[in-house]
């Protein structure tokens, strides 16, 4: 008699992606226990994964801290497609590697984070006008062709956000406080979406100036040291928009402010990019002050959502994938 021996194996999602686990015997205690806030999230039922499936990650470093993972999941379980997101930790230069992989190993595509959207933008074998703009790239989409195509969708998915926040940007004058990868990205979008007039402010007042010149019509650069200059823009200004790390993760009062909170008038909207915690300094002050507040998860999600349109041709369920991660960072 031949006996058949079946060894099951269990798939769940993390917060760094998907893990498997061979059945634990009852006299075996795990030796990990999720976070409470993770074990009563709808987004923990079982992800199904077969030898069709198809995968697509994140690659960047670190990025065990990720979020993407749950949000995407999310998201392909919203479409009903047969699709699973993990998280690969990158190290720096080692970005052309991971095309190698993806194309070895025919992924379906990848979100890029830091330190690789940079030389990503020029390893791809085509690019989209905002990736080629930015010389950045968080997307990459393998098309019906082959080529690795180039995407950043970060601009588009802070003006996502907004719109879901009735905030539209058409003849506003902006001030964008941060020149790095964030602040590019949200004046590049600005500019294609008829906003009036984009101000950037930034420590370096060449960074200020580079970020500016991805709006050239209606926009100037100041420094972040310059109050007088940074006093008018925020009077000229109806939106701004934080896009730096100032305030992530902090914990403490209000004593880091990317601008004097003198500045800031009620008929402002406030936007901060910064997600961890959802609820900044800035926006507690801003809030105070009876202006309209947005913080940054919703980009982080709408940007995602935009990812899965390119790869699949479908846009998933934002509001899914908006509260599985507003629940994992309670």
């Amino acid at each position: 008699m031949v006996h058949r021996a079946f060894i099951s194996t269990m798939f769940f999602q993390t917060k760094t992606g998907i893990t498997s686990s061979p059945p634990l015997s009852r006299n075996i205690k795990p030796m990990f226990k999720r976070r409470s806030s993770l074990e009563s999230c709808d987004m923990n039922t079982q992800v199904r994964i077969s030898a069709q499936t198809s995968v697509v990650g994140v690659i960047g470093d670190p990025v065990r801290h990720s979020l993407s993972p749950i949000i995407h999941n999310v998201g392909f379980r919203s479409l009903g497609v047969d699709w699973v997101y993990v998280a690969f930790e990158v190290a720096a230069g080692k970005t052309a590697d991971s095309l190698s992989a993806l194309r070895t190993l025919h992924l379906r595509g990848l979100s890029v984070t830091m330190p690789h959207k940079t030389e990503m933008a020029t390893l791809v074998d085509r690019s989209s006008p905002s990736a080629i703009a930015l010389r950045s790239v968080n997307t990459v989409e393998v098309a019906s062709d082959g080529a690795l195509v180039g995407h950043s969708t970060d601009g588009e998915g802070l003006l996502q956000n907004l719109r879901s926040h009735g905030v539209h940007i058409e003849n506003s004058s902006v001030l964008v406080i941060g020149a790095g990868g964030a602040g590019r990205s949200v004046v590049d979008a600005l500019s294609r979406h008829g906003c009036k007039q984009v101000v950037v402010a930034n420590r370096s007042l060449d960074g200020a100036e580079f970020a500016a010149g991805l709006a050239p019509i209606g926009s100037r650069a100041i420094s972040l040291s310059d109050e007088p200059a940074l006093r008018r823009a925020t009077e000229e200004c109806d939106l701004i928009i934080h896009a730096t790390s100032m305030g992530m993760g902090e914990t403490g009062s209000e004593s880091v402010l990317p601008i004097p909170l003198d500045l800031l008038q009620q008929r402002h909207i406030v936007v901060d990019l910064v997600y961890h915690p959802l609820h900044t300094a800035l926006l507690r002050v801003a809030e105070d002050k009876g202006c309209q507040i947005v913080n940054g998860l919703g980009m982080l999600v709408h940007q995602a959502a935009l990812q899965q349109e390119i790869w699949t041709g479908h846009l998933p369920d934002v509001q899914e994938m908006l509260s599985a991660a507003s629940q994992a960072l309670s």
